[in-house]
């Protein structure tokens, strides 16, 4: 199966350290360098478009801007890309994001996907108002994305749950396409749910054989419930010319955390009741004094990230071939999409795009090139007006 690649958009700011504000207290990160703000995400959006990426990532949480406000903000700057937009299932009703993924499916011609984040945090989640236990929260986005499915049946669809219970409910029309579900969670209670709705299953950027034993998990479930899923995995990238260029950005990286920050974020990780955090957690041990290599948890996978930013906490380190490599390992054990970042991510996307993908293509593990198919037409141009 050929790769999707798709980029983020920092909606809590972005910088040349690692901004690492996602799932922790303000008063902890250091200050974004490059404010949130409109003109700059679209100079990431557009980009990124350029660059050939399927799509970009819009988080969710109470650190950063609201993904759908966002996105939408950017529709009209673009012209191809695609929006993965992330939400909290717990905090909106499901006949209202049905509707809303609806309205921005229509308003951007098809360019809308969806990622369900349940919320593995539990300070985080009564910020919203949501007092849920952690399986609770899963057994309730098993509701809610059965009522989304029935509302875009496109006749009235009742649902009476544990958690949730509507009656007629409908939208003005059925989103055409339906957007793909992307979905993550490591947990007993995640997995089920995954199999039941997700049509990509997203995990961290584990070692390649960790990821592979949790696919195995997901598509036996899959299996027994009649469905197939496609999987992703959420890294972000220091690419460079040489492997030594990209490990001494990483260096560069580390050496600009201090030991309270690294402390003070740990704590507050170490708390989450996400089984995936945890997995994150333990990959790097909190080791800031290890050196960028000694962060090295499997050839060219840096755990540096995770030492201060909850979530997404590995990096693809090293040459563009280096890291084509370790693509190409994550794609053979079942991976087919890939969902990157870096700092600042503006740079990064071109150091990835530039670099990284041009090797991927020459491997043919890419079946478009919209790079490429506009570089062939402005040449046909060329030859044209002679």
């Amino acid at each position: 199966m050929s790769l999707k690649l798709h980029w983020f958009l920092p909606t809590s700011g972005d910088g040349r350290t690692i901004v690492e504000r996602f799932h922790a207290n303000k008063s902890l990160g250091r200050a974004a360098q490059r404010p949130a703000d409109v003109d700059y995400l679209a100079q990431i959006a557009r980009a990124a478009e350029q660059l050939g990426f399927e799509g970009v990532l819009t988080p969710t949480g109470t650190w950063c801007e609201d993904a759908w406000l966002t996105a939408a903000a950017l529709i009209r700057e673009t012209r191809r890309l695609k929006f993965l937009v992330a939400f909290r299932p717990g905090v909106i009703s499901p006949t209202l994001a049905a509707q809303m993924a609806g309205t921005f499916q229509r308003l951007s011609s098809g360019r809308v996907l969806l990622n369900i984040v349940t919320g593995g945090d539990a300070v985080e989640q009564r910020r919203f108002g949501d007092w849920h236990d952690h399986d609770a929260r899963y057994a309730r986005t098993d509701e809610f994305l059965t009522i989304v499915r029935g509302v875009w049946s496109g006749r009235p669809f009742d649902f009476s749950g544990e958690h949730l219970e509507v009656a007629g409910a409908t939208t003005l029309a059925a989103p055409e396409p339906v957007p793909p579900l992307y979905f993550g969670g490591s947990s007993p209670a995640a997995l089920p749910v995954a199999a039941r709705h997700a049509d990509v299953y997203l995990t961290w950027g584990e070692p390649p054989a960790q990821v592979a034993e949790k696919i195995g998990k997901v598509r036996a479930l899959a299996a027994a419930e009649g469905r197939t899923v496609r999987f992703g995995v959420r890294l972000h990238t220091i690419a460079r010319d040489t492997s030594a260029q990209a490990w001494a950005e990483a260096q560069r990286l580390l050496d600009a955390l201090d030991p309270t920050q690294v402390a003070q974020a740990q704590a507050q990780l170490a708390a989450s009741e996400s089984e995936g955090q945890r997995r994150m957690v333990a990959l790097h041990g909190g080791r800031l004094d290890a050196g960028a290599r000694g962060l090295e948890i499997h050839p060219h996978l840096w755990a540096g990230i995770g030492l201060v930013r909850g979530g997404a906490g590995t990096a693809l380190v090293g040459s563009h071939e280096e890291i084509a490599d370790l693509i190409e390992e994550y794609h053979a054990v079942g991976v087919s999409e890939f969902v990157l970042s870096g700092y600042p991510h503006l740079e990064e996307a071109y150091w990835f795009g530039e670099g990284v993908r041009p090797a991927l293509a020459r491997r043919g593990l890419l079946a478009d090139e919209p790079v490429l198919r506009f570089a062939d037409e402005l040449a046909q141009r060329s030859v044209a007006a002679q």
